[in-house]
């Protein structure tokens, strides 16, 4: 069994996975004063009886990296991952200068399309890999060079996001492409091997300006793609497909288990359509309250 848990933290994002491996991955950091503590202690929880655990940085903006001093501190980061990068900024904040701490220091993992490393989507005897993979970047990539260079000079910062996919074995396929933004998409959807996935975490929290370009999602075909948390005016819900909106959900998690994906939700009057969902007859548990379950496209 496996979980995913996308964390309702208001504008901003942060995820994590307790794989079905001896391995638990964090993905961004966005707490504070009011909930840091409750999301750390769950996360040291969570975590302490695996032997890997990563934080993934997919760029340096505060809606992604707001507590990552704090969890450090509490946690102890020793496997950092992120697109390599020179970012500076001219208002830098605590947060932001530990990023760069982290990203500079010796336990920092640079990834990139392709890339593999032990235990992050390679095995052995002592421990299953994570099943994590990079689509995106390629860092001979023009396009992207030319966003390396901006970061450098203080802007753009959204558009190094990496595209990455967690996957089981005949199970569930996931995606994240951090804050990637539609027009960078539009320069580099070509140069991306783009996967069937089971959920897509909609970028830029489901904003408008990160849309995911039709042809892109036709490639993809999500069962369901993730919104995340902005005000209303600026998300784009991706009509024609199956959706779940972080604004009215709250927390989400998906429980891997066996040939099933159950989702559970923070909120227990979730009242969108969910129509796209099996009953499975699932309790509401410590994860919220059950919505339904589907089949992932690895165990059809």
């Amino acid at each position: 069994m496996s979980i995913i848990k996308s964390f309702s933290v208001g504008d901003g994002d942060m995820f994590y996975i307790d794989h079905n491996s001896d391995n638990f991955s964090i993905i961004d950091c966005c707490m504070d004063d009011n909930n840091k503590e409750d999301i750390t202690a769950e996360i040291k929880n969570k975590s302490s009886k695996k032997g890997i655990v990563r934080f993934i940085s997919t760029h340096p903006d505060e809606d992604h990296l707001q507590g990552l001093k704090y969890l450090d501190e509490q946690l102890g980061i020793v496997n950092f991952y992120c697109v390599k990068n020179s970012a500076v900024k001219d208002d830098e904040t605590e947060d932001f200068k530990h990023y760069c701490a982290l990203r500079d220091g010796d336990h920092a993992y640079y990834v990139s399309k392709g890339c593999s490393r032990k235990w992050m989507n390679v095995g052995d005897d002592e421990r299953g890999c994570a099943g994590i993979n990079f689509k995106w970047p390629d860092t001979s990539n023009s396009d992207f060079k030319e966003v390396l260079s901006a970061v450098a000079d203080g802007t753009d910062f959204n558009n190094i996001s990496p595209v990455f996919t967690y996957s089981v074995e005949n199970g569930i396929v996931a995606m994240w492409m951090g804050d990637m933004e539609h027009d960078f998409l539009e320069k580099i959807k070509d140069c991306v091997a783009w996967p069937k996935v089971d959920v897509l975490f909609a970028p830029h929290h489901g904003r408008d300006s990160g849309k995911v370009s039709d042809d892109v999602l036709k490639k993809l075909n999500p069962h369901i793609i993730v919104i995340g948390e902005a005000p209303s005016k600026y998300l784009n819900y991706y009509s024609g497909y199956n959706t779940i909106t972080q604004n009215s959900a709250g927390d989400i998690v998906f429980d891997c288990s066996g040939d099933k994906v159950h989702v559970y939700v923070s909120t227990d009057n979730y009242s969108y359509d969910i129509s796209f969902l099996d009953d499975e007859g699932a309790e509401n548990s410590v994860y919220g309250t059950y919505l339904g379950s589907f089949i992932p496209k690895g165990a059809e």
